[in-house]
């Protein structure tokens, strides 16, 4: 199924054109803007847009970093100034660590995301992040609705952009319904361990467990009843309770193996 296909009976995934774009702004690490092509594919992102990038644009390495990106990469845009990024769009959030004296709307990433989305039926919105070294300056952030920071450990806030992004994405991506995405299945479903397979792993384990003289010191049937109850709690499924079985037959085997090629070197046995 196809993020932008319809859940299991519930409402179309809000991806596609109504996913927020991304604005860099002056980037300089070419490293960092294929990690952040890597990230709008993973998260869906609607778009990618550079302002005056500090780097040359190559997309052979950008697509050599970050592996079947093609799509992302072709739609990149390139703006003179982030006004011009932004002329489009009806809200956007920016990225930012630094502490401003005037008041303004500081939200958290997950706060910020359910604010993007909210917004989206007006029109396109966007997610704004700054340079490496300096992020962005107070004109750059004044063209932007709201900051958004990122809770980090006080002793060393300073996060990679490219991980700054992540977080943001992953965040819009998750409001836009990204969690309600049905987890792949087992490749083979199976059904619950029946009773028979059950009994059966139980034998040949309490056979193993004799073979490397378990019991010596234990009562078997005290060992046995516990293994019961772990097995019984662990509710294996029916390829499970095989897979354990076969481990307590090869135990066995082996043994039986190991001592006939004991025996047949001290000539007890024929070649």
């Amino acid at each position: 199924m196809r993020a932008d296909e319809r859940r299991g009976g519930g409402a179309p995934l809000p991806l596609g054109s109504t996913a927020p774009l991304l604005v860099l702004v002056a980037p300089q690490d070419l490293v960092n803007v294929a990690s952040i092509v890597r990230l709008a594919k993973n998260f869906g992102l609607g778009g990618l847009r550079l302002v005056n990038p500090e780097m040359t644009l190559d997309r052979y390495r950008i697509e050599g970093i970050a592996h079947n990106t093609a799509d992302v990469v072709d739609r990149i845009e390139i703006r003179d100034s982030l006004p011009a990024a932004l002329a489009d769009c009806v809200y956007s959030v920016v990225l930012t660590g630094r502490e401003r004296a005037a008041k303004r709307t500081v939200l958290r990433p997950r706060e910020a995301a359910a604010e993007l989305i909210r917004h989206t039926p007006e029109g396109r919105v966007a997610i704004v992040a700054g340079r490496e070294d300096s992020g962005l300056t107070n004109d750059e952030l004044d063209a932007c609705h709201a900051l958004v920071t990122i809770a980090t450990d006080p002793a060393h806030p300073s996060l990679n952009l490219a991980q700054a992004v992540g977080i943001m994405a992953y965040e819009a991506w998750r409001a836009r319904g990204g969690d309600d995405l049905p987890l792949k299945p087992p490749r083979r479903a199976t059904g619950p361990a029946t009773q028979e397979q059950l009994e059966q792993l139980f034998a040949d384990w309490e056979r193993a467990l004799a073979a490397v003289d378990f019991f010596k010191t234990r009562q078997p049937q005290h060992v046995m009843r516990s293994l019961r109850e772990v097995l019984f709690r662990a509710d294996l499924d029916g390829r499970e309770a095989s897979l354990l079985r076969a481990m307590g037959i090869e135990v066995v085997r082996f043994l039986e193996r190991e001592r006939a090629d004991t025996a047949r070197s001290s000539g007890r046995l024929p070649g």
